[in-house]
């Protein structure tokens, strides 16, 4: 199912995207950053300067990804979906803990490290499927509610700017 994409280059002035219409929209330029970075990753070969700097990006990413999520968006997708998305929210914080433990794994290895890449290549996969399952189905049961999603997305700007030392930028 094709999803809208956001411009998630980053500028060169090392500033990020531009401030999404709603949260959806900004977690789902979040999603297609990481993919880059991840695309970019495989791209490096041997270079373990480029890898290493790679994979701070990702960790960084992830970690304030799953740090808007988690503070804001899933208690209100919750909320507003009671009882029909407890299954989907449930899941996804569960796939978090996994994600978040590769990305502590991989905060402290280096590119010679044994496994590195196989952690970052695991990384990807479950990365890769916690999108699918959000972008596939969570972020359209939550569009069919009435939580205001724009609110929402500027709530959680807001908060992605002060976790990334204030380099979003706000085009509105």
């Amino acid at each position: 199912m094709p999803t809208p994409r956001e411009d998630t280059s980053e500028k060169k002035s090392g500033k990020m995207a531009k401030k999404p219409d709603d949260a959806i929209k900004l977690l789902m330029t979040d999603h297609r950053e990481v993919e880059a970075l991840f695309k970019k990753f495989e791209e490096a070969k041997e270079d373990n300067a480029e890898k290493a700097d790679i994979v701070a990006q990702i960790c960084e990413a992830l970690s304030n990804h799953a740090d808007i999520e988690e503070e804001i968006f899933y208690p209100a997708a919750r909320e507003a979906l009671s009882e029909k998305g407890e299954d989907l929210l449930d899941e996804a914080e569960v796939e978090h803990a996994s994600i978040k433990g590769l990305v502590e794994q991989l905060e402290e290895a280096e590119p010679d490290d044994d496994l590195y890449d196989a952690k970052v290549k695991v990384l990807t996969e479950y990365v890769q499927d916690h999108e699918k399952e959000e972008e596939g189905d969570m972020f359209s049961k939550v569009r069919k509610t009435d939580l205001d999603l724009e609110h929402l997305g500027a709530e959680m700007f807001e908060r992605k700017v002060e976790l990334t030392g204030g380099e979003e930028e706000d085009a509105g």
